[in-house]
């Protein structure tokens, strides 16, 4: 009957799949409805619908075994019907809404308006323009010709304006350019195990259709969603999308449901599947988010949903591209413009990076200074006329003469706006963009793969380097070197004949049949190579070892094929052993376990002897063979393995959840130790690391002996030294009080000595790297880097400063919680990141020595030239010329300079070390001088000199004179030897080391020479110049040519000698925030960040306003956020998405990852810490009034941690 039915609904079924135009057996409708149940509800539908899902895999056209048979006009049909597992990106800005944004600026804006005036009055001839009695104070009237010119210089200034603009926005074109090359570079790597034709084959996340039979195994991320077909002990992590923290068993009788954007934490499987791209779990979510992003830009002007847009902007970037962009977060800056990846990376790193925090600071400083002085500056130029005109010279004010004055009165606010364009540093962020953009292109050829532009330069900070062992410290290519065999131990290979012919049989069925299927050891790609090692490494190495001993595991896993394993226990950090049941011809079952040998070996009481007859083996018979097998393998830097297996009867069949009975009483067939061999290159790389002040520390899952003989061979411990090599358990009692607690102070008597951690779990990891970034016992906070590569490690790579994940080697979900990854998962690229990020530092402490030079004789020269001469003797245009390439071509001159070795030979410069050093400033001030003595020589005495016309008091239109030119011209000579100078920070003599290996500096420093050159001799009257003779060239390129001259005198005064000196941009303690503030301080910084970026909105506004709405927008989000920062509240229905905070719970559930006390202290430390830090920096009433709400949402949400109450209403 049941038959009938389904086979009735299937041809209704047909009938209505007609109008749908496809051959399969369920619409995509239908998949997709029944992908949107959950557990028993999704079992019952699959049984009233379908049958069962080999039914289901029937009606998609394909075999559970098989797979699909791959031809491209099915592949394309199925891409017709169901869709492509893609989800569309939006759409990058267009040029023009670059050139839109680059116009905001509010200085150019500012300029714009007053070029306008100018050019508005230049075409105004009033009747009364004869009238010699106006304010032709300065000299004898115009001529007509100079008068027809006056227009020009409005001309030129929007001309310029346009220029900076454009140049502006082709830098962040080409920016955002790179990071969509990057995207789509991760993208197309990320590959998935899918079955076709019966072959497993690795194909992009973007190819796979619906009825594809996909593998999954530990580590995965599912790229789409589907059935579980078959597999075991499959656990997944779903908090992605239902926010649950708890993982989920899957079963074919229970819950079949895989979906895509969900974690596989342990077990592998088969699944086919059913929903791809926007039709599958997560693309549904993303399509009802608004996929184009029209959210993105209401999300600034809204501080209602806040958390639940952020959200949406991240599991945004997770789809990015299909499951394919799961791995980039911020890069999504790609779209959302900088404030926007500001805003995801701070939710990724709660710190904001050290860099930007110095930057923003000095940058403001800076600009206030400009402002001042530039005010100043028309206020004199305009007291000084009026006062002159109409009371020193008793003119009156006729009517007819108003133009002329305003006229007058628009060139001196000219003047000022363009000292203030020259004070202010916009060059800043943009050294800062393109020297990081710069350095991340570069990196990618390191084996760098950046994923947060911050990562980069937080590394050339790092003190300490956590590294994992195997693979990255190994080669990761493992080979059985001596085995214990039948009494024996071989310290090679043994000869297959001297091994009893009934242990060798249990000895290969063991390793065939209890190893992962996938994995394989395949012939060399090219003749006399290695065989190429598919899947797990240590397993390779078992299969290795059958094949040394002639054997072949082909045939027996042939005649026991996967789907008849009776039951597996796979791997995972806490069994630290996998095991394998299996049913024998006569009923009975079998089981194989293989494992770390020191935990394998507890577990047996029987071991095969030289006959293949098992004999007693006793705990005194364990000690010694622990210590004349296991130690002496260990120290050698094997891993040592154990391969064991036990017989069940078939009445009664065994308990099999009863896992501490079934892995007991085993039968030891042999022990096995496996080399691992350092990688050629890290003892090196080691040793530069220390040079360079950096504690390189290995934790690892590895027994102590073993590690510590690997750690000497790679000279992270030398013999001799006084340091600490740990076990996690040994770690953990020192670290915890009487009650269990962790506490601070006995992991700072630990961490500064600590070497090697071994047999450490995942929670040991996160633990340590924690105590160390937390600790105090160092002036300078710590900065961590941790390698890690499994699952397990994904709470250590995010606790980290910078995280690395392992390109190869790595799982999904490390590479999801990484910074950075190693592409070809070496110590040594790591290395690499550590010069880059310090040379990204140097990069922007040499474009600051440059422009700051250059920023304080423009403003002094156009400041004291406008007070003594009324007239700057740089004219607007040509300050607008001076800060094109001081900002824009020196930020990329200095910030491409390609990293040196010499960096790895100084100590980190830390947190708080100020971007501008003693020896920088000397060097500022220094040049500072010299250009200021010998511009104001020229300016006074200037015309004796060269026996010329004086330019000084020169009348309102008058032609440009040879004087002005020549300082204008010295000026910019001077700069550009000055930019030489600039390439050494720390007084280095020789400034021309290494020129060469930048044609980027050569082409710009040459490039801008012709263009001055042309500017002097053709400029004429927009850019104020007059052409020069050739020996008045040859004194201006002489006097530059003085800087370099100069620079070698400054680098001979002694910088302690000049204590007076003050360093300028440092991060003071007050503002390194403990991280439970930073969280609501971060909207803060964001702002100054937000506004620099769009000019300097922040001096123009009082602040005031913008902190009072800063306090009342955080107080909305710090009670919305807190959803984000506690992981147990996540019931709230806006966490719905949070995909950053995935917990993982061991399979023993009373080892929490994170220390519940520490949460319990850190939400009271939130709420003692948040209303002072308010109410210190703007009392007004309203303000607290608003913080005291949230706080008292705080204290709710931290009472009642999993109440899914807190949720909007009670937050606000």
């Amino acid at each position: 009957m049941g038959d009938m039915t389904n086979s009735d609904f299937y041809s209704k079924n047909q009938r209505n799949e007609s109008s749908h135009g496809g051959e399969f057996g369920c619409t995509m409708e239908e998949l997709r409805s029944l992908m949107e149940l959950r557990g028993t509800e999704a079992v019952v539908k699959i049984k009233e619908t379908y049958g069962d899902t080999e039914a289901i895999c029937r009606r998609l056209k394909t075999s559970p075994v098989e797979g699909l048979p791959g031809t491209t006009p099915d592949l394309e049909k199925r891409k017709q019907i169901f869709g492509q597992n893609f989800i569309p990106p939006k759409k990058p800005k267009t040029f023009l809404q670059l050139v839109w944004e680059a116009l905001q600026d509010v200085t150019l804006i500012i300029l714009e308006i007053a070029a306008i005036i100018s050019l508005g009055l230049s075409f105004y001839h009033p009747p009364g323009e004869s009238n010699e009695g106006c304010a032709t104070a300065q000299g004898g009237a115009e001529d007509e010709g100079e008068a027809e010119a006056g227009w020009i210089e409005g001309a030129a200034i929007l001309l310029s304006v346009i220029c900076v603009v454009l140049v502006t926005a082709f830098n962040d074109w080409s920016k955002e350019k790179q990071f969509r090359g990057l995207q789509s570079r991760i993208e197309q790597e990320q590959k998935f195990t899918v079955v076709r034709a019966g072959q497993v084959v690795q194909i992009p996340v973007a190819e796979i259709v619906v009825g594809d039979i996909a593998q999954v195994k530990y580590g995965d991320l599912l790229p789409a969603d589907g059935l579980f077909i078959q597999g075991n002990d499959l656990k997944i992590d779903e908090s992605s999308l239902t926010g649950e923290s708890d993982q989920v068993r899957k079963s074919v009788d229970k819950d079949p449901m895989l979906l895509s954007g969900t974690h596989v934490m342990e077990g592998s499987g088969r699944m086919v599947v059913t929903a791809v791209g926007v039709n599958s779990q997560t693309g549904i979510i993303f399509t009802l988010l608004g996929a184009g992003g029209e959210e993105e830009e209401k999300k600034d002007k809204k501080g209602k949903m806040q958390d639940g847009n952020v959200d949406a902007s991240q599991s945004k970037a997770k789809q990015q591209d299909g499951a394919a962009a799961m791995e980039m977060q911020p890069l999504k800056s790609a779209e959302g413009g900088d404030a926007d990846d500001k805003k995801k990376a701070n939710m990724h790193k709660k710190e904001k990076s050290v860099l930007q925090g110095k930057l923003t600071k000095l940058a403001v400083q800076i600009g206030k200074a400009g402002l001042v002085m530039s005010a100043i500056t028309v206020i004199i130029l305009v007291l000084y006329f009026t006062v002159d005109t109409f009371v020193v010279n008793k003119k009156p004010w006729l009517p007819e003469c108003t133009p002329v004055y305003v006229q007058y009165f628009v060139k001196f606010f000219i003047i000022g706006v363009t000292v203030l364009v020259v004070a202010v540093p916009e060059g800043l962020p943009l050294a800062v963009t393109i020297s990081l953009a710069y350095s991340v292109k570069k990196m990618m050829k390191d084996n760098n793969l950046v994923r947060h532009l911050d990562a980069c330069e937080t590394m050339g900070n790092a003190t300490a380097i956590c590294s994992d062992k195997t693979g990255t410290l190994t080669t990761n290519r493992m080979t059985v070197v001596q085995a214990y065999v039948g009494d024996v131990h071989y310290k090679e290979i043994p000869d297959p004949s001297s091994i009893n012919a009934k242990t060798m049989e249990l000895l290969v069925n063991a390793i065939a049949i209890n190893s992962a299927y996938t994995t394989k050891i395949l012939p060399p790609e090219k003749e006399g190579a290695l065989p190429r090692q598919v899947g797990n490494k240590t397993e390779c190495g078992l299969l290795g070892f059958v094949l040394d001993l002639k054997q072949d595991y082909e045939p027996v896993r042939s005649q026991m094929p996967e789907e008849k394993l009776y039951k597996v226990y796979t791997f995972n950090s806490v069994r630290k052993s996998m095991s394998t049941v299996i049913k024998l011809p006569d009923e009975s079952f079998r089981m194989y376990s293989k494992g770390a040998s020191e935990i394998v070996l507890k577990k047996c009481c029987k071991i095969l002897n030289g006959a293949g007859e098992p004999r007693v083996f006793r705990p005194r018979d364990r000690d010694e063979m622990v210590k004349k097998v296991i130690e002496p393998m260990a120290c050698d830097g094997l891993r040592t393995i154990c391969v064991a297996y036990r017989d069940f009867p078939s009445s009664p069949e065994p308990d099999w959840d009863n896992e501490n009975d079934i892995l007991n009483d085993l039968t030891c067939i042999c022990v096995v130790g496996i080399e691992d061999p350092v990688r050629p290159e890290v003892p090196e790389a080691i040793r530069k690391c220390q040079r360079a002040g950096i504690t390189v520390r290995m934790v690892t899952g590895d027994n102590i002996n073993t590690a510590r003989a690997i750690a000497i061979k790679c000279g992270i411990i030398h013999p001799g030294e006084d340091f600490l090599c740990l076990e996690g358990k040994e770690f953990n009692r020192r670290i915890r009080n009487e009650k269990g607690e962790i506490e601070q102070e006995r992991i700072d008597k630990i961490w500064p000595k600590l070497r090697v951690l071994a047999r450490s779990s995942p929670t040991d990891k996160h633990t340590l790297v924690k105590g160390i970034i937390d600790s105090t016992h160092t002036e300078q906070r710590q900065v961590v880097a941790v390698t890690g590569d499994g699952t397990n490690d994904g709470p250590a790579l995010k606790k980290a400063d910078v995280g690395f994940a392992m390109g190869i080697a790595g799982t999904d979900v490390a590479k999801e919680a990484s910074d950075i990854i190693l592409t070809d998962d070496n110590f040594s690229s790591i290395v690499k990141a550590v010069m880059w990020g310090r040379n990204v530092y140097d990069s922007i402490s040499k474009f600051l020595q440059f422009q700051l030079t250059v920023n304080v004789v423009a403003v002094i020269v156009a400041f004291t030239g406008a007070c003594i001469t009324q007239d700057s003797p740089l004219k607007a245009v040509q300050m607008l010329w001076v800060n094109l390439i001081m900002d824009t071509f020196a930020s990329l001159a200095l910030a491409t300079e390609p990293p040196t070795e010499t960096l790895l030979l100084r100590k980190p410069y830390g947190r708080n070390k100020p971007l501008i050093s003693r020896t920088m400033m000397k060097n500022i001030l220094g040049h500072a001088v010299y250009q200021l003595t010998l511009i104001f020589t020229l300016l006074f005495v200037g015309e004796k000199m060269f026996q010329i016309d004086s330019g000084r008091n020169a009348p309102l239109h008058s032609p440009p004179s040879e004087h002005y030119t020549i300082i204008f011209n010295t000026f910019v000579m001077m700069q550009l030897f000055n930019e030489i100078n600039a390439r050494k920070i720390h007084g280095e003599r020789n400034v021309f080391d290494g020129i060469f290996r930048n044609p980027i500096f050569c082409t710009i420093v040459l490039g801008t020479f012709a263009i001055q050159i042309v500017i002097v001799q053709f400029g004429g009257k927009p850019f104020s110049c007059s052409p020069l003779q050739l020996d008045q060239w040859m004194w201006c390129i002489f006097i530059g040519l003085g800087e370099l001259v100069w620079g070698q005198v400054i680098a001979t005064i002694p910088t302690s000698r000049l204590k007076f000196l003050k360093e300028a941009g440092r991060l003071t303690q007050k503002e390194e925030i403990p991280e439970e503030e930073l969280n609501e301080d971060v909207e803060e910084i964001d702002h100054a960040e937000r506004e620099l970026r769009r000019g300097q909105i922040l001096w123009f506004r009082g602040l005031n306003r913008i902190q009072t709405q800063i306090r009342v927008v955080k107080a909305f989000r710090s009670s919305l956020y807190e959803g984000l920062e506690k992981p147990e509240s996540r019931t709230s229905i806006h966490n719905f998405m949070a995909h950053p905070e995935f917990r993982i719970e061991d399979s023993q559930p009373h080892i929490p990852l994170i220390d519940d006390t520490d949460l319990e202290e850190d939400a009271a430390l939130k709420q003692n810490s948040s209303p002072p830090s308010s109410l210190n920096k703007n009392n007004s009433a309203i303000d607290s009034g608003i913080n005291l709400t949230t706080d008292t949402s705080k204290s709710a949400t931290s009472s009642s941690p999993g109440s899914p109450i807190h949720s909007l209403e009670t937050s606000l």
